[in-house]
């Protein structure tokens, strides 16, 4: 229905902490921004490793009476939204793996580029399979391999092509896993006496969360018998943290590889900013929620007052497809609204985070206009998405994207705007600074082996 770039998926851990179940239900919490699918927390008392997992929100599978039920110290949780495998109850995490050596369970943010040749490969051995999801695989892989945990772990990240922060967690220990290229992020905190794993950083300012540690790409951070050690499974790493966490992915309260998301989008809202240096207009608009830091920046940059000019309905569940354009209308009408009052005879800068199929701008344009506004520039935080993401974002073919049929000029005329301008990728990665983003979705600049996906974009 609306063209929006979906989360992937949010991990946390609790390592040596009181109710463990109840503080991992709050760190969940806190990252069900990146998944509202399915979700599940899997906790360890020392001896056995018990499960719940469920279709739907965190709020919505758990309550305090089965949260109650769980007794134990450590724990791991995931919330998911589908990428890789279907949506079904057999791919919602934590998976585990039970065997005479002990219990296993493991959480996967990310996507394995060649999960299918491992896949194949292991099934012709002899493995059996539950779901479809390459995390599955993960856990095939580590039980496959010799040696103590440490060194099963560190032989499957090598054997691993793409983007993961995993957490795998014995009847006594837990270990934090990122992939050589830092697509997804991944930190620790101390938390009470012990230690909290998070996805993003939000987390940790719910449950307390001091001293946070971000877990480096090609890092195995082992948390057990009380420490902390950190171990490398490679010396071929890369900083390319997945763009899209700044852009749109992640809360603006989240901190990653040390820069504030929110001060990311605001600095690309000023970049913008420059482009429009004789663009006249009278008021800034930020389509809600991901884009209201790069609006304050760009209104900051260009001294525009930033109104709200939209309001997003916040109880809004996803809604069908409807049959008719009429309706589809009215569904985008059911999420956002515009404040005549505020847009009537105004010449607006409207920024959002990207565009990846065009519906959605294309009726935000239209929806101002029908409110009284005299004109809408679009500004886009982000490069035109026209390639396919292999890492964990929901856009695996080029025919989904707009902009790869598109240029500027033919996209600003389908939107119905009265000009649109993209951040350029140059301007992007100046934001980072020293360290790299993963811009393949922009520029086509991949940075791992594609394997079977090669296809996709040649």
């Amino acid at each position: 229905m609306f063209d929006e770039l979906h989360e992937e998926c949010g991990v946390f851990g609790a390592y040596r902490v009181s109710s463990a179940a109840a503080l991992s239900y709050y760190g969940l919490h806190a990252l069900q921004h990146r998944g509202q699918e399915g979700c599940g927390i899997a906790v360890s008392d020392g001896k056995n490793i018990s499960c719940q997992k469920g279709k739907g929100l965190i709020s919505e599978v758990f309550n305090e009476e089965s949260l109650s039920k769980f007794n134990g110290d450590i724990a791991v949780g995931h919330v998911r939204y589908t990428t890789a495998g279907g949506n079904t109850i057999e791919n919602v995490q934590p998976f585990l793996s039970v065997s005479h050596k002990g219990t296993l369970a493991l959480v996967h943010n990310g996507q394995i580029v060649n999960a299918k040749e491992l896949r194949c490969k292991m099934e012709d051995e002899g493995s059996i399979f539950q779901g479809t999801s390459d995390s599955e695989i993960v856990l095939h892989l580590i039980q496959r391999q010799k040696g103590s945990l440490l060194e099963k772990i560190q032989k499957t990240a090598q054997m691993m092509e793409g983007a993961f922060a995993i957490l795998v967690m014995s009847e006594n220990s837990i270990y934090a896993v990122r992939d050589k290229y830092g697509l997804r992020p991944l930190s620790y905190a101390k938390v009470q006496d012990g230690y909290c794993i998070s996805s993003e950083t939000c987390a940790y300012d719910v449950i307390a969360g001091t001293d946070i540690v971000d877990i480096k790409p090609g890092e195995i951070v082992k948390f057990s018998d009380g420490k902390v050690e950190h171990f490398s499974y490679t010396n071929d790493i890369k900083h390319c943290l997945c763009a899209m966490e700044y852009i749109y992915f992640s809360r603006p309260d989240s901190t990653l590889d040390g820069i504030n998301v929110h001060l990311f989008r605001k600095k690309s809202g000023v970049l913008l900013a420059e482009y429009d240096k004789d663009l006249e207009a009278d008021i800034v608009i930020g389509v809600p929620d991901s884009s209201i830091s790069a609006a304050s920046g760009y209104a900051e940059a260009r001294r525009l007052p930033y109104e709200m000019g939209l309001i997003k309905n916040r109880y809004v569940a996803r809604t069908f497809i409807q049959p008719t354009q009429e309706l589809r209308d009215r569904g985008v009408r059911m999420k956002l609204s515009a404040i005549r009052s505020i847009v009537e005879n105004k010449r607006i800068v409207l920024i959002d985070d990207s565009i990846v199929r065009g519906t959605t701008s294309k009726r935000i344009v239209r929806l101002l206009k029908e409110a009284g506004a005299l004109e809408v520039h679009m500004r886009i935080a982000s490069p035109m998405i026209c390639s396919p993401c292999f890492y964990g974002v929901d856009t695996s073919t080029k025919e989904e994207l707009i902009a790869s049929r598109m240029n500027v000029d033919e996209l600003k005329e389908y939107i119905q705007a009265d000009s649109l301008k993209f951040l350029n990728v140059e301007d992007l990665c100046k934001i980072k600074g020293g360290t790299g983003l993963c811009t393949a979705c922009f520029d086509k600049q991949y940075p791992t082996e594609l394997y079977s996906y090669k296809k996709i974009v040649e």
